[in-house]
């Protein structure tokens, strides 16, 4: 079928989508020219109106021209006084752009998008808001003009925002992100549906490429996809003071509603658990439990790193002095809550009231450096380096643990090839030129030994059975009460 259709159906279908797309350029440029906030924010005049049937009648052509042949909507789109923001989910293709094109409401938009040829124009007559990486204070411009739009009492469309914020394979909602819920206004959830017996349409950051999700979806004679406008969700007096929590109870009903199970891990998790570096995270790692306490306390990932920098400092200072609750509290300057005390727990290894604020930094820097496996290494070495600059074998196997965040870890094989010279004691500089002739060191004397099936740790490269990444959930993920795994136990 594929190559019938390769060599008969697809190219037609692609001329005609890219012709239909260039149909749409003029009319969105001429109704884009000239407009400033202060029009925007009026009723359409008659012919931007016209223009508005147009384009959408064009963008139903170009979706026809792909296979979807009909679009089954369900339920009712509330009006832009009624709920300002349209929460859409699951994402899990470019394919998504169809209730875009169909209510034409702006979006969240990276900022370079706009110079696209003939798609930015598209973009720009829709009045995204556009996001950019090259401004440090984008994240915070961007919440504040979602919000302004959104507690403008309809004067500006509404705003669709997938709250997932990257694509999934649809077999769970990840965690949502809070910028759709923080100005604490009433929410319209928004589900997709794909209901076609062959998945051609996922695009997630591990599986087929962009070309080939196109190739393979304009070559099904038809594709399906249902769009469920769910009851406007308006927000309690506390999930407007608390946006996750705002953000978690629409995501359960929308989880409802499309029938998956619900995952507290976010696209960062997966990031860090299929970081490709030297070392590989094992399944049971509690660094992902770590890296959703740090966001929990409020650390930026935007200045992670910069906040890296300044606690390695501070436990260079300390050396190996141990520190309570209390202490670390000072020392991360964040008051002691509940988030704080788990975290001190995870590295409370033997629950005596003191840790090791080596071990935080370094787990710290594996979070901010998922891949660069040799910097965080580098880190460590100093932390627990002699005045001599050198570590001995029990130094590394506390570096390496902490690093991979597991209980046990047999570092011999490891520290004595390395320390050729048999003096008991190595360098980084050592370490670094065994890791360079040795690039897959972890492969070869870590995880031959630790990944067996006495561990319960795989030997073979983390798999993606969900799409999203290996699946970390507990059996009973449900319960919220289930202690914090430490790191030594």
């Amino acid at each position: 079928q594929i190559a019938f259709m390769t060599l008969t159906l697809f190219p037609i279908r692609l001329f005609f989508a890219a012709f239909m797309m260039l149909l749409a350029w003029p009319f969105a440029f001429i109704a884009s020219m000239g407009s400033d906030e202060q029009e925007l924010e009026k009723p359409l005049s008659w012919w931007r109106k016209i223009v508005d049937i147009l384009l959408k009648a064009i963008m139903r052509m170009m979706w026809l021209a792909g296979g979807f042949h009909w679009i089954n909507v369900k339920g009712r789109r509330a009006l832009p006084a009624e709920a300002a923001i349209l929460t859409v989910a699951p994402h899990s293709s470019y394919f998504d752009a169809i209730p875009v094109t169909m209510t034409f409401a702006s979006i969240v938009m990276k900022a370079e998008s706009k110079d696209i040829p003939v798609w930015g124009t598209l973009i720009k007559y829709i009045r995204p808001v556009f996001v950019s990486r090259s401004d440090q204070d984008s994240r915070r411009k961007t919440v504040e003009e979602i919000k302004r739009r959104a507690q403008s009492d309809g004067k500006w469309p509404q705003i669709m925002i997938f709250p997932e914020g990257t694509c999934t394979n649809r077999s769970c909602l990840i965690t949502f992100k809070p910028g759709a819920f923080i100005p604490g206004v009433p929410v319209q959830p928004v589900v997709l549906r794909y209901p076609n017996k062959l998945d051609t349409i996922t695009w997630t950051w591990q599986g087929p490429g962009a070309f080939e999700i196109l190739w393979l979806t304009l070559c099904q004679f038809h594709n399906s996809v249902e769009i469920e406008f769910l009851p406007v969700y308006i927000p309690s007096e506390e999930e407007r003071k608390n946006p996750v929590l705002y953000a978690s109870n629409v995501r359960r009903v929308m989880a409802e509603a499309l029938g998956v199970p619900v995952t507290d891990y976010t696209f960062e998790d997966c990031q860090l658990a299929l970081a490709e570096g030297q070392l590989r995270l094992p399944s049971d790692t509690c660094l992902l439990e770590f890296a959703k306490l740090v966001r929990s306390l409020g650390l930026k990932p935007e200045t992670l790193e910069d906040d890296l920098d300044k606690y390695a400092a501070s436990a260079m200072k300390m050396k190996k002095e141990k520190v309570d609750l209390k202490e670390f509290s000072a020392y991360l300057e964040f008051p002691v809550s509940q988030t704080l005390e788990s975290m001190f727990a995870l590295f409370d290894e033997n629950e005596d009231g003191v840790i090791d604020i080596r071990e935080f930094v370094i787990a710290l820097s594996v979070v901010c450096k998922p891949s660069k496996t040799l910097e965080t290494i580098h880190l460590a070495f100093q932390l627990y380096q002699s005045e001599g600059g050198t570590v001995t074998e029990e130094d590394l196997a506390h570096i390496l643990k902490t690093a991979m965040g597991v209980s046990q870890i047999d570092v011999t094989h490891l520290f004595r090839a390395v320390d050729e010279e048999e003096k008991g004691k190595i360098t980084y500089d050592d370490f670094y030129t065994f890791a360079v002739l040795h690039p897959h060191f972890a492969e070869e004397y870590l995880y031959a030994d630790q990944m067996g099936a006495e561990s319960g740790f795989e030997t073979s490269s983390l798999s993606a059975p969900n799409g999203i990444c290996t699946d970390f959930s507990p059996d009973n993920s449900g319960d919220r009460r289930k202690p914090l795994q430490k790191k030594l136990n």
